[in-house]
């Protein structure tokens, strides 16, 4: 079976210089290798095809024979590494905690393993009558949710 150690070194090899960063590698028992890469701005088909043959040309398929699949990590997928967070600042996303309630809001910042979401949540004021909407701030830490993805809107 290919070691992980090995595709990441290749990756890392390719990375080195880009700005696209790497997202997951997994490799299946029967040698299925697949590769996640992202980048700010989106991952182009090129790069994809380029670091596929960077991997490629540094494997021999005689000496263990292998499926090889390099793609981008999903929009709609859940966020793996923390550059991911930090990526999608600004935008919209559905954070599943280990409670298992979901919160939706838009992500406002990253602090190491920290992020926190922006929510509009209706507050009882003191002297008002009714709730008023308002902007609360939820921190929560990477490695304590079930899951975070951007929310993707067609608006």
């Amino acid at each position: 079976m290919i070691e992980k150690s090995v595709i990441k070194t290749l990756v890392d090899q390719w990375l080195e210089g880009k700005d696209y960063f790497l997202v997951d590698i997994e490799i299946s028992q029967d040698n299925k290798v697949v590769v996640e890469i992202d980048h700010a701005d989106g991952v182009w088909i090129e790069d994809c095809v380029s670091l596929s043959k960077h991997i490629e040309d540094h494997l021999d398929r005689d000496k263990e024979d292998f499926e090889l699949e390099v793609g981008s990590a999903g929009l709609g997928q859940p966020f793996k590494v923390p550059q991911q967070y930090i990526n999608f600042i600004g935008k919209e996303v559905e954070v599943l905690d280990a409670d298992g309630r979901k919160t939706k809001g838009v992500l406002k910042g990253v602090d190491g393993n920290t992020f926190t979401v922006t929510t509009k949540e209706k507050v009882k004021e003191e002297g008002k009558k009714r709730p008023v909407l308002t902007d609360v701030d939820k921190q929560f830490e990477m490695d304590k949710v079930k899951y975070t993805k951007y929310i993707i809107s067609f608006k």
